[in-house]
């Protein structure tokens, strides 16, 4: 998952949305977004190459998602998978700051990430690069990419102004934040951050949404939790050439 914005508190429905795309490679095998066989309370995509998830949600008010922080660092192989962040708090029980202390000991063992995590009560933000760092997310929009949270790439400025002008509409149309997740317009070459890759890669990483036949956009996520509890969690799937390749919708009630 390489690009999420959050609503915390910032609607007049909704307690939480997400709005993400998750960017990765085409060829890792992927299992769609449903309940899980081994957690049937818990809804998300799995990653098949490991067991782990990159946005998972728990019907009991539980909600994890991670991305990577993008270096360049050859990857450790034998490295923990960061997916697996996901899905254990998503199947457990502990607060948000009790699981953040429990992982303090262990995080420089993983490949640098973000990881937000929700308990139905608070939200956190947890980060392992260039040290480990948790801390409370306050009440208002957030964004991520590849670097911390909050940092100002053009496409991560585009999806917060976008979805802080749907969250002061009020309304529940979810066809600006689609609007703004697919958005495929390459930043211009003078706003483009310097991360080491290139500045060839750095623009087809610089949209929304990446459309490349090896590595790309997979889906596009969206996670609305009402203030009653009730919520709804929607993917949609998209093949190498960014076609539409499948969508599950899901609501529970409170």
């Amino acid at each position: 998952m390489c690009l999420i914005a959050l609503a915390y508190r910032a609607h007049p429905d909704f307690e939480l949305v997400v709005a993400a795309n998750r960017d990765e490679y085409h060829a890792r095998p992927t299992a769609p977004a449903g309940a899980w066989d081994d957690a049937p309370d818990v809804f998300g995509g799995r990653d098949l190459s490991q067991g782990g998830s990159w946005l998972a949600l728990s019907k009991r008010g539980r909600l994890a998602c991670v991305t990577n922080v993008r270096r360049m660092v050859t990857p450790d192989p034998a490295a923990p998978s960061r997916g697996g962040l996901v899905s254990a708090f998503v199947r457990g029980d502990a607060p948000v700051r009790a699981y953040a202390e429990g992982i303090a000991g262990r995080a420089m063992a993983f490949a640098g990430f973000n990881l937000l995590l929700w308990d139905g009560r608070d939200l956190r933000y947890l980060n392992n690069h260039p040290r480990f760092v948790s801390r409370a997310v306050p009440p208002g929009v957030h964004v991520v990419s590849n670097a911390d949270l909050d940092t100002p790439w053009p496409k991560t400025e585009k999806l917060r102004r976008a979805v802080e002008a749907w969250a002061a509409a009020g309304n529940g149309d979810e066809a600006p934040l689609l609007a703004a997740l697919a958005d495929r317009t390459p930043a211009p070459d003078a706003d483009l951050p310097d991360t080491g890759v290139g500045l060839e890669l750095e623009r087809r990483l610089s949209p929304a949404f990446i459309l490349d036949p090896t590595y790309g956009t997979r889906c596009t996520t969206l996670v609305a939790v009402r203030r009653d509890g009730s919520g709804r969690f929607t993917e949609w799937r998209f093949d190498p050439a960014g076609r539409p390749a499948g969508r599950t919708d899901e609501r529970w009630a409170p």
